[in-house]
C-alpha cells in the first residue's frame, strides 16, 4: 500500500512580505514576459522549490510559450509578470475586488496570485495529482495574463480546456492541463 504524502499546513494569514526565488544565470537576451516567482513568508514552500515547478511548466512546449512563440524568462528584479504563493488572506488582498474567498487563485494586472491551500492540496477532483494541479493553475492564471479568456467545457467526456474554472468543477470534461490548439487559435 502506498501511503499519500499529507499536504503540507499553510496558515490562513502571512507577513504580506514575498521573498524572490533566484533566477537562473541565463545568457543575455530579451524575453517576451519577464517574471518572478514570489513566496509570502510564512509558507511551508521554499521559493527554489516553487519556482522550479512554475518554471518547469511555462518551459514546456506544450504550455504557452510554446504554444504561441513567446519567449517566458524568470528574472529577480524589473518582471512585468509577478507570480506570486500567498496565503488565503494575501490572496484575497491581492486579488480585490474579485471575492476569492480565500480558495482559489487570480491573475490582477501584473499579478499571478496563487492560493496557497490550492497549490497545497488542490481541489478533491485533482486530489490524486497535486502536481497536475500545479501545472493547470500556473497555466490558467498566465493564459489570463496573455489575454486569454475563461472557457467553457467543450462537452462531456472532452478534455477541459485549460481556460475553463477547472478549481470550481469539470462540468463533465476530464482533467487537462495545457493550452488546446484551440485555445491558441487552431483546432
Amino acid at each position: 500500500m502506498v501511503k499519500r504524502k499529507e499536504p503540507r499546513a499553510v496558515p490562513e494569514a502571512g507577513s504580506g512580505e514575498f521573498e524572490v526565488a533566484a533566477a537562473p544565470d541565463l545568457l543575455p537576451g530579451s524575453a517576451d514576459v519577464a517574471y518572478t516567482v514570489e513566496v509570502e513568508r510564512p509558507l511551508p514552500f521554499t521559493p527554489a522549490e516553487v519556482a522550479r515547478e512554475v518554471e518547469a511548466t511555462l518551459r514546456d512546449p506544450r504550455s504557452w510559450g510554446g504554444r504561441l512563440g513567446v519567449t517566458l524568462r524568470r528574472v529577480e528584479a524589473r518582471p512585468g509578470l509577478r507570480i506570486l504563493l500567498a496565503t488565503p488572506a494575501t490572496t484575497d488582498a491581492l486579488c480585490a475586488p474579485l471575492d476569492t474567498a480565500g480558495r482559489v487563485s487570480c491573475r490582477n494586472g501584473p499579478l499571478v496570485v496563487l492560493n496557497a491551500v490550492r497549490w497545497a492540496s488542490a481541489v478533491p477532483w485533482y486530489a490524486d495529482a497535486v502536481s497536475s494541479y500545479r501545472t493547470y493553475v500556473v497555466n490558467h492564471e498566465v493564459g489570463h495574463a496573455l489575454g486569454r479568456p475563461h472557457q467553457r467545457c467543450p462537452g462531456p467526456g472532452s478534455p477541459a480546456p485549460v481556460m475553463q474554472q477547472q478549481t470550481y468543477g469539470l462540468q463533465g470534461c476530464r482533467r487537462s492541463v495545457w493550452p488546446s490548439p484551440a485555445e491558441v487559435g487552431g483546432s
